[in-house]
């Protein structure tokens, strides 16, 4: 298992922290251009719950990110820009490369992480990213979520997979590194199919991968979905037997950048055991140690 620390140190030579940023903008299926509400699971901070004040500047929020776990990190650290909440290309390219362009100017950054949709990454987007790949490495986060067309309109997703097939294809002509999300425990999805979007997201050419397991936030369409009893949560053990299934189904070269996520507490309803981080890792480290 090639975990990201792995990858982050032989890339750069350190141990990497990411740098949370909020850039301010939304997602096609929120704003009524394909959908409206967002995907079933997400809350209303589009996933970025954990980076600073959106009224900040790239550069305040790098700041205030990196003075975080500076303690931790030490001085010989290195930062990577994460624009995480929302789609983070669903914007005007020059809006995106003048973001770009002054998060990399920070000089504790080393690098670009982008958490968009595949379904948002129009040639003039695309060709902000390719330049911006050929300064500093670039990774760019595709919330694939499931392979299963049927479960993406379940949960709102607004694209098919097909969008995600061409996006990784055009990335990686363009130098950029993928990272692919995908959730375990969607509802009405079998083991088998969520093993499926691991093997779909590895034939696709995805260079990395995190998995997550569905957890259920306080005022999202899933909640109502979980509170009338139409599908159950993963524990723990049944989540991480599913993981260690689908590990095996990855090239020895794929980066593993998370074997779980977990929501902010002030929103998470179930399961509660995402909620214990120390637990969760304590229980990775005894049953993923090489």
């Amino acid at each position: 298992m090639l975990t990201a620390n792995e990858h982050y140190k032989a890339r750069f030579g350190c141990k990497m922290y990411k740098a949370s940023i909020s850039f301010a903008r939304t997602c096609p299926n929120r704003d009524g251009t394909k959908g409206k509400g967002g995907c079933i699971f997400c809350s209303s901070g589009g996933s970025g719950e954990f980076s600073s004040c959106v009224e900040k500047s790239i550069t305040g929020q790098i700041d205030d990110a990196i003075s975080q776990v500076s303690k931790k990190a030490g001085p010989d650290a290195g930062y990577i820009a994460y624009f995480q909440s929302f789609t983070n290309t669903y914007c005007l390219p020059e809006e995106l490369a003048d973001a770009m362009d002054e998060a990399v100017s920070h000089p504790k950054i080393k690098a670009l992480s982008i958490a968009t949709r595949p379904d948002c990454l129009p040639d003039e987007i695309m060709e902000v990213i390719s330049e911006k790949a050929n300064q500093i490495p670039v990774y760019v986060e595709l919330g694939l979520q499931t392979s299963s067309d049927k479960t993406a309109k379940l949960i709102n997703r607004c694209y098919e997979t097909s969008n995600y097939d061409d996006a990784v294809k055009r990335l990686n002509q363009a130098g950029v590194n993928v990272i692919t999300h995908v959730i375990f425990g969607l509802p009405e999805e079998s083991e088998e199919q969520m093993l499926g979007s691991v093997r779909h997201a590895v034939n696709a050419g995805t260079d990395g991968i995190k998995f997550t397991c569905l957890y259920v936030l306080k005022d999202t369409v899933l909640e109502q979905m979980w509170r009338s009893g139409e599908f159950e949560v993963l524990g723990r053990e049944e989540y991480f037997d599913i993981v260690e299934k689908a590990l095996k189904l990855l090239p020895s070269d794929t980066v593993i950048h998370r074997l779980t996520g977990d929501g902010p507490k002030k929103l998470l309803l179930a399961p509660l055991w995402t909620a214990d981080k120390r637990s969760i890792i304590n229980y990775i480290n005894r049953r993923f140690a090489k």
